[in-house]
């Protein structure tokens, strides 16, 4: 299993729209192989700031798979626009 983290800064002004537009992301992203589970967190120091976490069995079903994906398309046109700075993404594995 990998765990993909991401640090998403959200402008400001837009996170309700962001997060209802992100429901609707959540359900193309639960569709791809690979997909085992996601969560989406609110930063409590930050308003505009939220952390994603994403399952996924393996890496290149997150980089291969899905960012090559037309899911993955629809999914930039619904979020991308909301960030700034473009987050980065890590991914790691569990060793406890």
């Amino acid at each position: 299993m990998i765990l993909e983290s991401a640090l998403l800064q959200v402008t400001q002004g837009n996170t309700d729209a962001f997060e209802k537009d992100f429901a609707i992301a959540s359900r193309i992203i639960a569709s791809m192989p690979g997909y085992i589970s996601h969560e989406l967190h609110h930063c409590l120091e930050e308003s505009t700031n939220y952390l994603l976490l994403v399952q996924w069995e393996t890496l290149a079903d997150h980089t291969d798979e899905f960012r090559k994906s037309a899911g993955y398309e629809d999914w930039k046109k619904l979020l991308h626009h909301y960030y700034n700075p473009f987050p980065e993404v890590r991914h790691f594995t569990r060793i406890i």
